[in-house]
């Protein structure tokens, strides 16, 4: 293991809150459907919460990426894997900020959102994007309709993308016995 290549402290929480915000979020919506009723609105109010919290979280991220360079991967790493490697982490970043995105505008658009606040976690109002809450009844429905599929479609991708990064960790650990989990797990040594 190369000292050198360990993400900073702040990157890995970054990094593993993100992910179980994220699973969590997969979890959530995938269940709305065998929940019962009563259960489905504050589950999908949760998603919401947590996908508004994951966008902040990315912000945050980013910022600190900008000002902290992130490792370099050891250079026993074929090219393909190098580019691959980079390919799908932009995708995934792209995917932080698109989902949330994505989502907001969809309940944005949503008809009963006026008799609906958004609230983070029960607790904090948020506001809904003015532009889209304002629009006709008619062409909010299509903007809600159009902004569902498109975050559908972006969930699609990620869990792509996803895949791809938890199978290159793993082939990377197990196959090539080159560690890069240890370069993002956050326990045990700093060496």
């Amino acid at each position: 293991m190369y000292p050198s290549t360990q993400y900073t402290r702040i990157a890995m929480f970054f990094h593993w809150t993100v992910a179980v915000l994220m699973l969590t979020n997969i979890g959530l919506i995938l269940s709305v459907d065998y929940l019962p009723e009563e259960w489905a609105r504050p589950a999908i109010d949760t998603h919401k919460s947590i996908g508004i919290t994951v966008l902040g979280l990315f912000i945050l991220r980013l910022l600190w990426r900008f000002a902290h360079r992130p490792p370099q991967l050891p250079p026993i790493f074929a090219k393909w894997e190098v580019v691959t490697a980079h390919f799908v982490h932009i995708g995934l970043y792209a995917l932080m900020l698109l989902l949330p995105l994505s989502g907001w505008l969809h309940d944005s658009a949503w008809k009963n959102a006026v008799n609906h606040p958004l609230q983070l976690f029960y607790l904090i109002p948020w506001p809904r994007i003015a532009w889209v809450t304002q629009l006709d009844p008619g062409p909010k429905e299509m903007w809600h309709t159009t902004f569902g599929n498109i975050h559908t479609a972006l969930a699609y991708i990620f869990y792509a993308l996803f895949a791809l990064h938890i199978a290159g960790a793993l082939k990377h650990e197990w196959i090539d016995r080159e560690s890069v989990l240890r370069r993002m797990w956050p326990f045990g040594s700093r060496s």
